[in-house]
């Protein structure tokens, strides 16, 4: 599926990262990366509903499990036109966007990694997240043991002080400054162009099942 080609107009589209360009290479883009990324997703689809039913896995150019490719430079002092990554989002059929809890996989030259969790949760959401914690934390260590065992590691902003309502004494006060809960595993990009990736991925996700499961848990959504 996925080919060094990809990673090599990755590098191209970084060092000609304009709308002319893009355009004048399309058809590149859609063979090495557009391509290759939705089959990547076709193959992913039924061992993702074996996770979890409650996860989407859906392979079309837009609106489905691949990002797209334009950034939004709107609130970012980078105003180039085009993410030179791949994102994959595998998420929660009741999130509506990409802070929605889910598994994810991003190839880019700078670094590849797979992931689980949610990024950037509304103040709503980390609010019911930070309350669980608190008050169900044995679950949460639970998760927490399975990921690092599986070489996961919990990345991420968090807060410098501890959240309005939490004292500073609090045995679980590193996870409750979390503003991200994400579970993130560093991959090369051998493995990635790999004849055996799809499987591969789809068992390492399995080891983000507890952190998954509690996630949705103290969102009250169904896993």
């Amino acid at each position: 599926m996925f080919t060094s080609k990809s990673f090599s107009f990755l590098s191209l589209l970084d060092a000609n990262n304009q709308r002319e360009w893009f355009k004048a290479n399309q058809a590149q883009y859609e063979d090495e990366v557009r391509t290759p990324a939705l089959k990547f997703i076709e193959a992913m689809q039924p061992h993702v509903l074996a996770l979890s039913p409650r996860l989407t896995a859906t392979s079309k150019k837009v609106g489905g499990s691949l990002m797209r490719p334009q950034r939004d430079a709107r609130f970012s002092k980078d105003k180039t036109p085009y993410k030179t990554n791949v994102g994959i989002q595998f998420r929660h059929f009741q999130g509506k966007d990409v802070h929605a809890p889910g598994l994810y996989l991003h190839i880019a030259n700078d670094g590849c990694f797979i992931g689980a969790g949610i990024w950037h949760p509304d103040s709503k959401a980390l609010n019911k997240l930070r309350t669980c914690i608190d008050e169900n934390p044995n679950a949460y260590k639970k998760a927490l043991v399975q990921l690092r065992e599986a070489g996961f590691e919990m990345e991420g902003s968090s807060l410098v002080r501890p959240p309005r309502g939490y004292d500073k004494t609090h045995p679980m006060l590193d996870e409750l400054k979390r503003k991200d809960f994400i579970a993130i595993k560093s991959i090369e990009a051998k493995q990635i162009t790999d004849k055996d990736f799809v499987s591969w991925c789809a068992n390492e996700f399995k080891h983000t099942q507890k952190l998954m499961g509690y996630l949705c848990f103290a969102l009250d959504l169904d896993y």
